[in-house]
């Protein structure tokens, strides 16, 4: 295991991006982003993705060099055509404009379409609430996810994130599927054979299992909460696609494309200036009383605190890659 410095990681990353096609800017975007997420202790959407990645390019499913289109679609409302391309470069280039427009009329909707995205999402919404917004964003993905009493999956593990600003410049962020499990952590543990938890998934004859491989190989992951999370399952997919202009989960279609990973679907964020609210004492300072409600109430740990640990320690000490992880991402150098 060796240590790497933040900004070293990310030039390596940035040059794997570059080698399999992506432009220098788009390359520099998702290399931030993944080394962003392996900083933070989020492994199933860090280095481990960077295969999905190279071969997503080299197959051709996904434009590595798009120029996102941003259209001004109201007083409060933002569209973007990623024309194919990752979902992250869209939304930055949606940003400025997304900012002024909540600033100015208390509230944005960005509707991203035609992107790809295959990271996670707090790193979306983070930047947002650092800039005092309350930002909310949701993604349909590839159709992984059976409905309750379905026979074959129609939803994506179709991820919600969450983030507000707090007191002292500290925010509260979240990142949840809508699946008992993130797709990534199945095929983790399906690649260092552990079990996953009961009532995380099905295999392909519709039985429940604990075997990640049989969830991979046909099977489905379940939602949680049975019909309360499909429910949120179904309000994503409405969300990310339908009022994008997005593929809805079951629609990805890669048949054509050997070796595509990432789903071509849509983005859904919305951003709300807390100060148009109706709290006298200032919205940050409210989140704090609840903060301060819940630590009282005997829980510790605050959503996103467990991730911001991990990034100091590994901005502190460099983030820890192993030399076979390494060698996997050296290799990538070369298509």
């Amino acid at each position: 295991m060796t240590h790497m410095d933040f900004d070293a990681l990310v030039a390596l990353l940035a040059r794997i991006f570059i080698a399999n096609g992506a432009s220098a800017g788009v390359a520099d975007i998702l290399a931030r982003n993944c080394a962003g997420a392996e900083r933070d202790g989020a492994m199933s959407h860090g280095l481990f993705r960077m295969p999905g990645y190279a071969s997503t390019l080299r197959s051709g499913w996904v434009d590595g060099r798009a120029e996102p289109v941003v259209e001004d679609a109201g007083a409060s409302f933002l569209r973007v055509d990623a024309a194919n391309g990752f979902t992250q470069p869209a939304l930055a280039a949606a940003t400025p404009d997304a900012i002024d427009k909540a600033r100015a009329t208390g509230a944005c909707v960005v509707a991203i379409r035609r992107s790809h995205h295959f990271a996670a999402l707090w790193s979306d919404v983070e930047p947002f609430a650092e800039a005092g917004l309350v930002a909310i964003a949701m993604v349909d993905s590839m159709a992984v996810v059976v409905p309750p009493g379905g026979q074959r999956p129609v939803y994506g593990t179709n991820p919600l994130a969450f983030a507000a600003p707090r007191e002292a410049g500290k925010i509260v962020v979240f990142d949840q599927a809508v699946s008992l499990l993130a797709h990534g952590d199945v095929q983790i543990a399906a690649r260092e054979g552990h079990d996953l938890p009961e009532g995380a998934g099905v295999d392909a004859a519709g039985q429940p299992t604990r075997d990640a491989q049989a969830v991979l190989d046909g099977g489905a992951l379940l939602p949680f909460g049975g019909h309360k999370g499909a429910a949120i399952a179904m309000m994503i997919e409405i969300m990310a696609a339908a009022l994008t202009g997005g593929n809805y989960s079951h629609e990805v279609d890669w048949s054509g494309h050997p070796g595509a990973q990432t789903p071509c679907t849509g983005q859904c964020l919305i951003l709300i200036d807390p100060a148009r609210g109706g709290s006298g004492a200032g919205f940050a300072a409210r989140v704090e009383q609840l903060v301060d409600a819940l630590r009282a109430a005997g829980q510790e740990r605050m959503p996103g605190d467990r991730r911001f640990a991990a990034r100091a320690k590994a901005l502190r000490d460099g983030v820890p890659v192993s030399a076979e992880m390494l060698a996997r991402l050296e290799a990538l150098l070369t298509p």
